[in-house]
Formats: C-alpha cells, sequence, structure tokens
C-alpha cells in the first residue's frame, strides 16, 4: 500500500527534471519507459504517458495500468495518439496524422500547465521522424519545459536535434532477436 500524500511528496527532488531519449532498433524503448512510469508511480507522481502512433485496446500494459489501486492510478493519465495499427511512411494517412497531433496539442498543453512530473511521450520520435510532428516546434517546446519536469521520448530514429538537447539517451540496438527467424509478436512479451 502506497502513501500518496502529495503533502508529502518533496516535488524538488535534485531540483532538475531531465529530457531522456530511448531509440535504437531495439526492443524495449516503450517497456524502459513504463517501467520508468512504474517507478515514478510508486513514488507518487503524478504521471502523463502519451501513446503515440498506438491506438487500440490489445495492450498488456494498458491492461496492467487499468488495474491499478486507486491511489495509484489516481495519479496516472494515459491517452492513445494513434489509430489501431503501425505506421509508415508509405502508409500513414489524414487520419493518423490528426490523431498524432492531437496527442502533440495534449502534450503541450500539459508541459504548459505543470501539472504532471512525468511526462512520457512514446513513439513520439516516430511522428517527427515520419514528419507529423515539427521538430522545431518540439525542441522549442523541450526547452521551455518547467525545470522540475521529466520528460521521456521514446521511439525509433531519434532526431539529432532532439539527442543534442536531451541530457539521457539511450540508443538501444539489437544483438539478436528471434523475430529474425520468423517468431511473431507475442502477447505478454511485446504486446
Amino acid at each position: 500500500m502506497t502513501n500518496c500524500d502529495n503533502n508529502l511528496i518533496n516535488p524538488n527532488w535534485a531540483q532538475h527534471g531531465y529530457i531522456q531519449i530511448y531509440t535504437g532498433d531495439g526492443k524495449g524503448k516503450t517497456t524502459a519507459s513504463l517501467g520508468l512510469a512504474m517507478r515514478a508511480l510508486g513514488r507518487c507522481w503524478k504521471v502523463l504517458i502519451i501513446m503515440f502512433t498506438k491506438g487500440g485496446d490489445d495492450y498488456g500494459e494498458l491492461n496492467s495500468f487499468r488495474e491499478l489501486s486507486p491511489d495509484i492510478s489516481n495519479n496516472l493519465k494515459i491517452v492513445q495518439a494513434g489509430l489501431d495499427r503501425i505506421i509508415y511512411k508509405d502508409n500513414q494517412n489524414e487520419k493518423d496524422e490528426a490523431e498524432i497531433k492531437k496527442g502533440w496539442e495534449l502534450a503541450k498543453q500539459a508541459i504548459k500547465e505543470d501539472k504532471y512530473q512525468l511526462i512520457i511521450l512514446d513513439e513520439l520520435n516516430i511522428a517527427i521522424d515520419l514528419g507529423i510532428i515539427d521538430i522545431d516546434e518540439v525542441i522549442e517546446v523541450l526547452k521551455n519545459k518547467p525545470d522540475e519536469m521529466e520528460i521521456v521520448l521514446t521511439g525509433r530514429n531519434a532526431h539529432p536535434k532532439i539527442i543534442e538537447i536531451a541530457h539521457l539517451v539511450s540508443n538501444i540496438q539489437p544483438i539478436k532477436h528471434y523475430w529474425d527467424t520468423g517468431v511473431a509478436a507475442r502477447k505478454g512479451i511485446e504486446y
């Protein structure tokens, strides 16, 4: 049982929040960010997760988050800003772009309002790489974030400008993956 009496939280942890990037072609970028979300929730932080390019309901992490205790779930908001499919340069359409842009508007507002201590922008790197979200606007928003807010961006192909301003960059690279032998994505492991 947690004691999430926000009056007991010291929001000035080390007086600074950082920008973290989890990128690369390896598996585990979203998983790492969601582990961080669970850690932060366990310390009674207010957490916002915006899942860019991801819609639908068939994700194990969403099932788990729905089952959190009220003390913890009251500090968590999850927004899906994508359709129920994977998008690439050759299959994106206006509906994808509209969903992703709605998510970005929500992210900008949340950063400006300073209601969360941790904001995870899952797969935002992909939305930037696809040209749906403007890199210079993202840089401006990140540079002007509240000092104590931690922001995490995930997804392949992190833009060099994002990497330059980030405080932590993890480049997750595959050495070996069972997908290469034809194993399909598995419930409970990949989603």
